[in-house]
């Protein structure tokens, strides 16, 4: 007997009849005689809703009361796939975030777990009863008001919940069947990864993949949870339930590096369409200007990603080349605007018509070339880099975005991704 913890999202349970579909899939781990706690994401569309309604309602709204508006989505969910689990004869129960409780600080909106004592949830799961936990919410427990995790945190309440159980495994249910190689839209040839190791995916979350939600990797690697990625649109008859000495049968498993037995040089491809380019034109070469450009941008809660600086022909002024989120756009212009007195004379150019797209493998640590190779392979496809950023397991470049296709299909070919 094994303690699972199963996630789905909002596709999956999208409509009544999705909802049923969920609900065979936990009957199959249950009657298999493992352990089983859901997490659920609002159906599909809702919480767009719920958030269309709070800007409608005002402008300028308290962030307490956003996350008290748009933390109901998934108490529908809950609700429902108990009744439906309740109609197939199982016990089960509705759990809302602040009766686990998944405690969090106070940053409404984007709140982080501090804490999620599993004690009451075990006592009903060991005892038989199924639980049917939202995701995406908890409370605060200073004021006591619910906050929310962000969008994209239900796979972060599924691992939290699966941390707080003890779980063997973190199965999160999506609209695909693993993590590929890159997009399988792009590149046909894509392939499913059996096995990718946390950091990998890590990069690959933060670098434009939609599978996981960044934060769950983070906390699946810090207690080394177990996280499978699944399709709950795979018939639940069709899929062996879970058993500890047999996990390898389906989906991708996110684990150890060690527990990879044939790693690749390069795991994945990914880009990532939501990044702007700023560049700041003669800008005085001097001491402490960035710390000036970067020191207001920074205090604003604005993240920069690529930094290129590029001193100019008479050796006094510098052109500084950036990049932020694309909708974080506006308001860097804005700061930097603001912030022109103390960083001296500048000319600015802004553009959103760019894509960053990474390479990425913990096999790049061991083996030289890796960079070259993908250098090469864009100038031969006559793609111009903007802006280069690396890291131990990874190289970024920003790029036109008319190129980001042509790209992401070359160097997929290049470090011999493609499936045959």
């Amino acid at each position: 007997m094994a303690t699972v913890v199963m996630k789905f999202g909002g596709t999956s349970v999208a409509n009544i009849e999705r909802i049923q579909n969920v609900a065979r899939h936990v009957k199959r781990e249950v009657d298999a005689g493992n352990k089983v706690a859901v997490v659920v994401s609002a159906m599909a569309g809702v919480t767009n809703q719920l958030v269309g309604w709070v800007k409608e309602a005002s402008p300028l709204y308290d962030m307490r009361e956003y996350d008290a508006v748009v933390g109901t989505g998934e108490q529908v969910t809950a609700g429902l796939l108990a009744i439906v689990l309740q109609s197939m004869g199982y016990r089960a129960r509705s759990w809302s975030g602040w009766q686990v409780p998944i405690k969090t600080n106070s940053a409404h909106g984007s709140a982080r777990i501090a804490d999620v004592p599993g004690g009451d949830i075990r006592k009903r799961i060991e005892g038989g009863e199924i639980a049917v936990v939202t995701g995406f919410q908890g409370i605060e427990p200073k004021d006591n008001r619910i906050s929310t995790l962000g969008r994209g945190g239900s796979d972060t309440s599924a691992v939290a919940i699966a941390i707080g159980l003890e779980a063997d495994i973190c199965d999160i249910y999506t609209d695909v069947d693993g993590v590929y190689t890159t997009d399988p839209r792009i590149v046909p040839k894509a392939r499913r990864l059996a096995k990718i190791s946390y950091e990998e995916m890590l990069e690959m979350a933060s670098l434009g993949s939609k599978v996981l939600q960044t934060r769950s990797v983070e906390l699946a690697m810090v207690y080394k949870i177990k996280t499978r990625v699944l399709s709950s649109f795979v018939a639940p008859e069709a899929m062996k339930p879970f058993r500890i000495d047999d996990i390898e049968n389906i989906g991708t498993i996110v684990c150890d590096e060690e527990e990879i037995v044939e790693q690749q040089i390069v795991s994945g491809i990914a880009y990532a369409k939501d990044e702007a380019k700023v560049t700041l034109l003669k800008v005085d070469d001097k001491p402490g200007v960035a710390a000036r450009i970067f020191g207001p941008l920074s205090d604003a809660s604005i993240n920069v990603d690529m930094i290129v600086q590029n001193v100019t022909p008479d050796g006094k002024h510098t052109d500084m080349t950036f990049t932020v989120h694309t909708g974080e756009l506006a308001r860097a212009l804005d700061v930097l605007k603001k912030a022109k007195v103390d960083i001296g004379h500048f000319d600015v150019k802004s553009s959103a018509d760019v894509v960053k797209v990474s390479v990425i493998g913990v096999g790049m640590r061991s083996h030289a070339g890796v960079a070259a190779r993908m250098f090469k392979t864009l100038s031969e496809k006559g793609i111009n880099i903007h802006a280069i950023s690396t890291s131990e397991i990874k190289i970024s470049v920003l790029i036109d975005a008319a190129y980001a296709e042509l790209a992401v299909r070359a160097l997929h070919t290049a470090y011999g991704l493609d499936s045959d």
